[in-house]
């Protein structure tokens, strides 16, 4: 069987990770935590030979997530965080669009790969997006784990410059638009392919880039904490690889890279704490592509948990959702959370 499915899925996401394989893929990889996405599931990961799925990296090339071991210890921040939330607020810029509040320069504005279309157009945006957050379930995040150490972690991709770039090269790939579309899948040694492989590098280090600039600073600006340790993957991405002596293109959407000893940092959702993993070797990794989770479960979207807007006599009223406003004010008093933008969430 050319697919490991980990976990129970409904039929639309099972379907397509099949479309997936079968245009042109040579395995796939469906995580516990999948669900569907643009022309590829959330959590799908597949390997190709020869090719490259640009809907598989999808349209927040290099989303991924960091998180920063610090020094500090959790009796140190506690009785501080309704303070140090309100200057993270303060300092970060978070929301669709948004301009950092501080100008960042950085190496990667040199490198030669911005001459390709369309990158050549979107360099001065980008600059100016470096080190802000965005929105949706893009998030800035302090906490402790079992040792009461302090952790910095951040969530969030390529901003802008991500998005413009990825609908640039689907438009010239003749990628549909939807979500039960087949892959947009390219030559990786064609002219479009190796252009392609070029600007998703160079988003991917803008991404890095921008994960590292947002949580140093809280780590060091903010709570005047020291790094002691740094956990950072992509999730969004495209990479080169071996399997059981095969190279491969390994495109995951929505999964965490979890070779042998490598780590990764994988966010709470729906209630769950975060964790660091670390993967090894064994049948199931390897059937797994060496693939994980990266923090997306969930049993509904945004919008079903906080209702839509409708129209009612002229006049836009949101529907009552899944889950209640009160629910969730619940559950955040219960577990003692400090949060800042709560209206994204819910």
């Amino acid at each position: 069987m050319k697919t490991k499915i980990f976990g129970e899925h409904d039929e639309s996401t099972i379907a397509q990770i099949d479309r997936c394989v079968a245009a042109g893929g040579e395995r796939g990889v469906l995580c516990a935590d999948g669900h569907k996405g643009y022309a590829q599931p959330i959590g799908g990961v597949v390997a190709y030979k020869d090719k490259i799925s640009l809907s598989g990296v999808g349209f927040d090339i290099a989303c991924g997530n960091l998180a920063i071991r610090t020094d500090a210890m959790r009796s140190q921040i506690a009785p501080a965080m309704e303070e140090i939330m309100d200057e993270v607020v303060r300092d970060i810029s978070f929301g669709i669009g948004r301009t950092s509040k501080t100008r960042i320069d950085h190496e990667l504005f040199d490198d030669p790969a911005w001459s390709l279309r369309p990158l050549a157009e979107l360099k001065q945006s980008a600059a100016a997006q470096l080190g802000t957050v965005g929105g949706g379930n893009h998030y800035v995040d302090i906490f402790a784990d079992e040792a009461d150490r302090i952790w910095v972690g951040v969530h969030f991709g390529s901003r802008g410059l991500g998005h413009k770039t990825a609908t640039y090269f689907l438009k010239e790939a003749g990628g549909k638009d939807g979500m039960d579309v087949p892959p947009t899948v390219v030559l990786d040694a064609s002219a479009l392919g190796e252009n392609y492989v070029a600007a998703m590098t160079l988003v991917g280090r803008y991404a890095y880039a921008g994960r590292e600039a947002v949580a140093r600073h809280v780590v060091r600006g903010i709570l005047r904490a020291q790094v002691v340790e740094e956990i950072h993957n992509h999730h969004n991405f495209a990479w080169r690889e071996d399997h059981e002596g095969e190279r491969y293109w390994v495109v995951r959407k929505g999964a965490t890279p979890a070779f042998p000893g490598q780590k990764g940092f994988i966010g709470g959702s729906m209630g769950d704490d975060a964790v660091i993993v670390e993967g090894v070797d064994s049948s199931i990794s390897r059937d797994a592509l060496f693939s994980t989770v990266h923090g997306a479960g969930r049993i509904m979207s945004r919008t079903a948990a906080k209702g839509r807007f409708v129209k009612i006599e002229g006049k836009r009223v949101r529907t009552d959702g899944l889950v209640r406003h009160d629910e969730m004010m619940g559950w955040i008093a219960d577990k003692g959370v400090v949060l800042r933008g709560g209206s994204v969430l819910i």
